[in-house]
């Protein structure tokens, strides 16, 4: 009975944490420790990949030329004083053998999801940015052909009264969201 109450206790410890990440637009000039990022880039090595093949590139951009060339290529940086692109190397990255279908944006999904969740732990806000011009980054980066950019996430800490989008808190019933097969 006590590993149930246990496990019940680390289960809603980490729903609390899923939770409470939000999509940060709004950073305070406030640095990020060293510490801190070294704690989130840990978080993104742990993460799963497809076939643990590890094809994910991060690229941290924090000197100010770094974070002014990531606005040429989007518009979702929002002045945080650090900016991670998460990249994938196409020579490394799984692909399903059946059709070919490149595993590198999932796996770089992955490693981002783990990355906001630590984030969201230490007190640092994020936002998943998918909306970027992949040309761009690749000639403001010089990124050979082999890495392609696949997220770009801010970070830094929230601005002292940000909070979340109201559409945050909006779910699907989960009769819209999970589908049972069952045999009957």
């Amino acid at each position: 009975m006590v590993y149930l109450v246990r496990k019940q206790e680390v289960f809603m410890q980490f729903i609390e944490l899923a939770k409470a990440r939000y999509s940060v637009r709004n950073f305070s000039k406030k640095p990020v420790e060293a510490l801190e990022l070294d704690l989130i880039l840990e978080a993104a090595k742990v993460a799963p990949t497809a076939a643990n093949r590890q094809p994910q590139r991060i690229y941290l951009l924090k000197s100010e030329e770094a974070r002014e060339k990531i606005k040429s290529c989007t518009r979702y940086a929002f002045d945080a004083p650090i900016v991670i692109l998460i990249a994938y190397d196409k020579e490394v990255s799984w692909k399903r053998r059946y059709d070919g279908h490149e595993g590198g944006e999932v796996d770089c999904a992955i490693v981002a999801t783990h990355m906001m969740l630590q984030a969201t732990e230490l007190g640092l806000g994020t936002c998943f940015v998918g909306s970027f011009d992949p040309e761009a980054l690749r000639k403001a980066f010089d990124l050979p052909l082999n890495i392609v950019p696949s997220v770009i996430l801010p970070l830094g800490y929230p601005e002292e009264n940000t909070t979340f989008h109201p559409l945050h808190v909006t779910r699907n019933p989960w009769v819209e969201g999970v589908n049972l097969f069952t045999k009957e």
